[in-house]
């Protein structure tokens, strides 16, 4: 009895919002542009912060990175004509390792010492400005890299120092255009290096925060540690306006893995007490990706957050239009009211009918706006294709993350949206619905 009477008020309430299409056409479309809004707002959201949040993760969540940089509040020195000496020791290497396996046992997978120097590559009567990179064989797949041609750097390359090297893909390209480099020689300073190997082209990282800085791996020439200690030496000249200056580091960079996530904590802080410790001058920083991962979990729900808000803002423009419509059908049924009541129907009656149209109006609104949201990621993955298509210099200006963006629909927002549009009908339908159910019956009768 109560399910018939509730499909007889729906029925009912489905045809007064007929009698008036084009109105209840832009009640629903108000609606329609706010849920869509919400859907499509959350699923770029979530593509930017996925997109951050795999950057971070291929940094390794499970690293320590601790990084030597140059004081600043010693610049002067420099340029004095006065060597600068900051950074990591190979001690510190050797006490970092000795401390954590004395804290803990079989937690360390991994333990990646680099130095790294910017130095001109000559083959023949081609230049190219590159990045020396003194390394071990972990780091290749430290960093995600792979092999096109030839091998990596191996132990036996630094125990004795071997004059070898590996080409990161563009630096193949430009020194030996037509080529193969393998077994090649190129010159740094005043030494050569076979080339041993050749990378595959490897996608930029982006900076991150004001922790970590973009690195490009393409223009890399990777030595063994040995062989850069040994030929070029840990102190390097620098000629700036006329002037030379001079460095001596040891180490750029050491990076921590770990076997678990849950270690990470434990172990960072016992590297920043040795780092205090050693480096009181603050020449070396220690960064941790999980917490980067921490900052971009919070960053993502309060852009998600934001951008609800705004959305909410054009809901909330929604639903003011579909009460300002049911007061205008409450005025042009007063009459009818009038007639229910006499009839014997009650307020609740009444109350039922009104919010049964309201709501009809929201969820149909909401319905399309729903099927509408998903249509997200085709639309900007055409309005990208079209901008590049048109206009491929404007589209070359675009940042990556635009470039690269690949909205996601979060589950969670399809939901919150369809209970969003009902709610907005019952809250907005709520007083047009009382003034109807509260009207004198013999006044409803007297109106024309």
């Amino acid at each position: 009895m109560i399910l018939k009477r509730f499909f007889q008020t729906l029925r009912l309430g489905v045809y007064s919002l007929l009698l008036h299409k084009l109105r209840s056409g832009l009640a629903v479309l108000g609606i329609l542009i706010g849920i869509t809004a919400v859907i499509w707002l959350v699923a770029m959201g979530e593509g930017v912060s996925y997109q951050a949040q795999q950057q971070i993760k291929d940094l390794g969540a499970t690293n320590i990175i601790v990084r030597s940089v140059r004081p600043a509040q010693q610049g002067s020195s420099a340029s004095s004509g006065l060597f600068l000496e900051y950074g990591l020791l190979r001690e510190d290497f050797d006490l970092i390792v000795s401390n954590i396996r004395r804290a803990t046992s079989d937690v360390l997978e991994q333990i990646v010492p680099l130095r790294e120097i910017k130095k001109e590559a000559r083959r023949h009567d081609l230049n190219l400005d590159v990045r020396v990179v003194g390394c071990t064989p972990e780091y290749l797949d430290l960093n995600h890299l792979t092999i096109d041609r030839g091998r990596f750097l191996t132990d036996s390359d630094n125990n004795p120092p071997e004059n070898v090297a590996v080409l990161a893909a563009e630096a193949a390209k430009s020194l030996f255009p037509l080529e193969n480099p393998i077994n090649q020689t190129i010159q740094i300073d005043a030494d050569f290096y076979r080339i041993v190997g050749v990378t595959e082209d490897r996608d930029p990282t982006a900076a991150i925060g004001g922790s970590l800085d973009s690195q490009d791996y393409n223009l890399d020439v990777y030595i063994p540690l040995a062989t850069l200690r040994a030929r070029i030496g840990d102190m390097i000249f620098t000629s700036r306006s006329g002037s030379r200056e001079g460095e001596i580091v040891q180490l750029s960079q050491i990076t921590i893995g770990l076997k678990d996530l849950t270690y990470v904590d434990a172990i960072s802080e016992i590297v920043r007490k040795i780092v205090l410790e050693k480096h009181p001058n603050k020449d070396v920083k220690v960064i941790v990706p999980k917490e980067l991962l921490r900052q971009a979990a919070l960053l993502r729900m309060m852009f998600n957050v934001l951008l609800i808000l705004i959305a909410g803002i054009s809901l909330v423009v929604g639903g003011i239009g579909i009460m300002n419509i049911m007061l205008a059908t409450v005025t042009e049924r007063t009459r009818e009211i009038g007639i229910r009541r006499a009839l014997g129907a009650k307020r609740r009656n009444v109350i039922a009918q009104f919010l049964v149209e309201s709501v009809v109006l929201t969820g149909i609104g909401g319905g399309l706006g729903v099927a509408f949201g998903f249509l997200c990621k085709p639309t900007i993955n055409f309005a990208r294709d079209l901008v590049m298509e048109i206009s491929p210099e404007t589209a070359n200006t675009l940042p990556t993350t635009i470039l690269e963006l690949q909205p996601i629909i979060a589950p969670w927002s399809i939901i919150a949206s369809l209970l969003i549009s009902v709610g907005v009908g019952l809250i907005f339908g709520m007083y047009p619905a009382y003034r109807a159910a509260n009207m004198d019956p013999i006044e409803a009768l007297r109106h024309e």
